[in-house]
C-alpha cells in the first residue's frame, strides 16, 4: 500500500502541520506519525486525522498519570487552536484522534467473549502502516526494526493458540444459547468468533492487520491474496433473520473456515 501523507482536504493538511509544529519543540518527542486512512491513501473529507506521537520516555499507558501529563496539555492546545475548528468544518466527522506511544508494545488481556484484543492492530498500524511526518532522530525506525516484519516467533505461536481457543470457545457456546432461544446472544458470539478468526488468520500468516471490522476486502484479498475466503466471509454474517437454524449453520461454516485456513499443526 502507498504509505504517505494523503490528506483529503487542505484542513486536514493544515491540522497535521500544526501538530508537527507543536510537538517538534518538545525534546522528549522523537516522532510524529500519521496512521490509518490518511497514511494509507483511503481518507475522505469526513475522515479523522489519526496521529501517534512517539515519546520513548512515556512511563504509563492511556489512563495513567504519566499519560495524562501529556494528554491534558494536548487537549488544551486542541481546544484553543483555530486550525482544528477548520478541520471540524471540513467534514462531518473530521477531527483529530491523537495517541501517545512509547514504542514498547505488550499484549493486553483478551477478554472472554469480548472479541479480539488490539495487540496486533496497535503494532501494525504504528510500525507497519504508519507514516512519519517528522522525526528527531532514528527512534521510530528503531521501533520498526524491533517489530517488523513480525514479532517474536514464540510469542506468535502462543498468541495463535490463545486466539484460536477464544474463537472456538465462542463457537461452542452458540448451540447452548440456541437451545434456549437466545438468538441475539448467538449472533454476538458468532460476530466475536468471526473477528477472532480474522485475528488468528493474520497471526498464522505473520501479517499485521489494519482492522477487524472494516477494510476487509483490502486485507483479505489484496494483502493476503485470499479472494475465495473473502467471498465466504460475505455470506457468513448475511442472515435474513436471526433464527436458530441459520445461526447454527453459520457457526458450522465458520468452524469449517477456521479448520481450513488455520492449520493446528502450524501453530
Amino acid at each position: 500500500m502507498p504509505l504517505g501523507a494523503h490528506y483529503p482536504t487542505v484542513a486536514h493538511r493544515r491540522a497535521a502541520e500544526a501538530i508537527v509544529d507543536h510537538f517538534a519543540t518538545m525534546p522528549e518527542v522523537e516522532a510524529v506519525v500519521l496512521v490509518n486512512s490518511c497514511a494509507r491513501g483511503k481518507a475522505t473529507p469526513d475522515s479523522c486525522l489519526d496521529i501517534n506521537v512517539l515519546v520513548p520516555t512515556l512511563g504509563g499507558p492511556e489512563g495513567s498519570p504519566e499519560y495524562a501529563a501529556w494528554e491534558e496539555p494536548w487537549r488544551a492546545f486542541y481546544a484553543e487552536a483555530p486550525v482544528f475548528r477548520e478541520l471540524a468544518a471540513a467534514g462531518r466527522f473530521a477531527e483529530v484522534h491523537l495517541d501517545f506511544k512509547s514504542g514498547h508494545f505488550a499484549p493486553g488481556v483478551h477478554l472472554m467473549a469480548g472479541g479480539p484484543d488490539s495487540f496486533e492492530l496497535e503494532v501494525g498500524n504504528f510500525c507497519a502502516y504508519g507514516y512519519p511526518l517528522w522525526e528527531r532522530g532514528d527512534a521510530f525506525r528503531r521501533v520498526q526494526a524491533a517489530w517488523l516484519p513480525y514479532y517474536d516467533e514464540a510469542l506468535r505461536r502462543e498468541r495463535l493458540r490463545m486466539v484460536r481457543w477464544h474463537c472456538e470457545n465462542n463457537l461452542e457456546h452458540i448451540p447452548l444459547y440456541a437451545a434456549r432461544g437466545l438468538v441475539f446472544q448467538c449472533f454476538d458470539r458468532l460476530y466475536n468468533a468471526y473477528a477472532e478468526f480474522l485475528q488468528a488468520l493474520f497471526i498464522s500468516r505473520r501479517v499485521y492487520p489494519i482492522a477487524y471490522n472494516k477494510w476487509i476486502h483490502e486485507q483479505v484479498v489484496e494483502m493476503l491474496g485470499l479472494p475465495e475466503l473473502y467471498n465466504a466471509l460475505l455470506h457468513l454474517l448475511a442472515l435474513e433473520r436471526l433464527d436458530v437454524p441459520a445461526l447454527l449453520d453459520r457457526a458450522a461454516a465458520l468452524r469449517g473456515l477456521l479448520n481450513a485456513y488455520i492449520d493446528p499443526v502450524a501453530e
